[in-house]
């Protein structure tokens, strides 16, 4: 597994933003792109010089648009970090090509991506600090008999939110102990680039705290993620050691 590092330039002045504000602006175009560092192998034997139009079918090999396992896809996650950067956060199953994805887009970098290699191992017991940026949202019961309800946003209260993180904890292997910050937002997603015709995502960050309860779910929730809108920067759990 490799963890990238991207550091992305917003430009301090919000009334002047700068290409890598406007780009973050749209999650849709932020995955496009991060998806192009995975091109497949006879993609990248035909256009070393990505010269081509992008074509989804193009970047797959088994790492985009599928279940994210450990030997295929990507999390990812976007980090502020004022005054005037952002970090991506990219969490994937096989080393990226990241100079292949932005020698068309350098602008967009702030600096040259980092890359490490990463091999997580846990056990029960043990205490992490994490981050979690999730789509909180819930299935409402269907009128239709057969089918799936719609899904509707957690109201954004504290309370709420904890109950969202804490009952899919319980799947994934861990209890909390600590929620230092719940901080909600939005999400905003627009595949047709037509003013007005995006998506609004609820959007909540998540701090805290968490206690390993079973090793094994909880090695599977880091891999695959928790919630929905994972191609949107949603569900990569990140963890650092307890200082």
């Amino acid at each position: 597994m490799y963890l990238s590092s991207l550091l992305i330039d917003t430009g301090e002045n919000p009334d002047r933003p700068r290409p890598g504000r406007l780009w973050l602006r749209n999650m849709y175009r932020v995955h496009q792109r991060l998806c192009m560092a995975f091109p497949s192998k006879a993609r990248a034997a035909a256009d070393p010089g990505f010269l081509d139009p992008f074509a989804p079918n193009h970047f797959s090999d088994g790492h985009v648009h599928i279940p994210r396992a450990v030997d295929a896809g990507f999390l990812y996650r976007v980090d502020p970090r004022p005054p005037a950067r952002a970090v991506l956060l990219v969490q994937s199953a096989i080393k990226p090509n990241w100079e292949y994805a932005f020698q068309n887009a350098r602008h967009l970098l702030a600096a040259d991506p980092g890359v490490k290699s990463w091999k997580p191992s846990f056990s029960n017991g043990q205490m992490l600090r994490f981050r979690l940026r999730a789509n909180t949202v819930r299935r409402i019961a269907s009128k239709t008999p057969g089918k799936d309800g719609p899904r509707v946003p957690v109201p954004p209260t504290r309370e709420k939110l904890r109950g969202w993180l804490e009952r899919r904890a319980q799947y994934a292997g861990f209890g909390l102990v600590e929620l230092s910050a719940v901080v909600p937002g939005y999400h905003y997603v627009n595949k047709s680039g037509e003013k007005g015709a995006g998506l609004r995502m609820r959007s909540v960050l998540f701090d805290g705290i968490l206690k390993v309860s079973d090793a094994d779910s909880f090695a599977k929730a880091i891999t695959s993620g928790i919630g929905p809108a994972k191609a949107f920067g949603f569900g990569l759990l990140s963890i650092a050691p307890l200082r």
